[in-house]
């Protein structure tokens, strides 16, 4: 069952246009003009109940903006979007019930109340009965290591005890679909680390539905077997880390430790990326001739101590199809 539907979704903003300098000034003040600048273009796609899926993508790709109509805090301008079975701008109220929102920066708590007022606060707006609310709040405490600061106020806690706590609220009601908006950003390892585990407990166990917006790639790789990578608007990449690396042709560092220094070594594919005395790593991309079969033919002809094969991580995986599209794009403008 898809829980959420997308087809087609296009945002436009309308912006008024200004003028530049003092006659500008009052040109404006006589002539309406504007301009149109499009967030989200024709993106489609769809999640199914119990998936975890990661919404990637540089800064100004219309993640937020899609983000809150599927929350229903902006109308699309073209498209057709279902979440939970209803239009999410239409069915808001409904749909809260079961949708939980934690944004990074943004706190849906009370500043100078303990956080056991919040979350007393919560289940009184969203009629949480007694026992799944009791059930709910010794999950989330026992697991996310509430106890040591249930009753201190909000305002005395560090960012990542908010940010559990945070987390924590927002799931209190049971939600069937969970959005996070930067959860981890700005908290130490081990904060991280609780949260990371937290959620894909919940995934797992409770059957959540996740999407998640981060620019930190562990969230993703740990929580989120699927992505969604948009750019400037557009739906680029919808799968696996995995499909993506066979998309982008698979690259593997490669460390060597030689017994006496082995001068320059040049193979096709092969990049030296760093040296450490004898210790030397490099970047091959796999092309006709497989990883081992390259550290075979350098063993065999250099003096080799020890090797290790190690898979790009998915940071710069990431990073390099950023680049791609980046010139992808600038060799459509040079054609056009």
């Amino acid at each position: 069952m898809d829980i959420i539907s997308v087809n087609g979704i296009t945002k436009t903003y309308r912006q008024y246009r200004r003028f530049p300098g003092l006659i500008g000034s009052v040109r404006s003040l006589l002539t309406r003009q504007y301009t149109e600048e499009t967030a989200v273009r024709d993106i489609s796609f769809s999640i199914r109940e119990g998936e975890a899926v990661g919404y990637l993508g540089p800064n100004g790709a219309g993640k937020s903006t899609m983000i809150k109509m599927m929350t229903g805090i902006l109308v699309p301008t073209a498209g057709e979007m279902h979440i939970l079975g209803s239009v999410p701008h239409e069915a808001r109220k409904m749909n809260a019930q079961h949708i939980g929102v934690v944004f990074g920066q943004r706190s849906q708590l009370w500043w100078d109340l303990p956080v056991m007022d919040s979350f007393e606060l919560h289940k009184y707006i969203y009629k949480i009965s007694a026992p799944t609310y009791q059930n709910n709040l010794k999950f989330c405490m026992e697991l996310l290591s509430l106890r040591d600061f249930i009753h201190k106020p909000v305002r005395q806690l560090s960012l990542g005890q908010r940010m559990r706590v945070e987390i924590a609220m927002a799931l209190l009601h049971d939600p069937k679909l969970l959005f996070l908006d930067e959860p981890t950003i700005g908290l130490d390892v081990m904060a991280k680390d609780q949260i990371r585990q937290f959620l894909r407990t919940v995934n797992r166990d409770k059957k959540v539905t996740i999407l998640l917006t981060t620019h930190d790639m562990k969230d993703l790789e740990e929580i989120c077997p699927r992505m969604i990578v948009v750019n400037k608007g557009t739906l680029v990449y919808d799968g696996s880390v995995l499909k993506l690396r066979d998309r982008l042709g698979d690259e593997r560092r490669v460390v060597i430790d030689f017994r006496e220094e082995p001068g320059t070594i040049e193979f096709p594919g092969l990049t030296l990326l760093q040296e450490e005395g004898l210790r030397k790593t490099y970047l091959f991309a796999r092309g006709e001739s497989t990883v081992f079969e390259l550290v075979s033919r350098i063993a065999s002809q250099y003096p080799v101590e020890d090797a290790s094969i190690e898979s790009e991580d998915i940071e710069s995986l990431i990073r390099r199809y950023y680049q791609q599209l980046a010139l992808d794009d600038m060799r459509n403008r040079d054609i056009g």
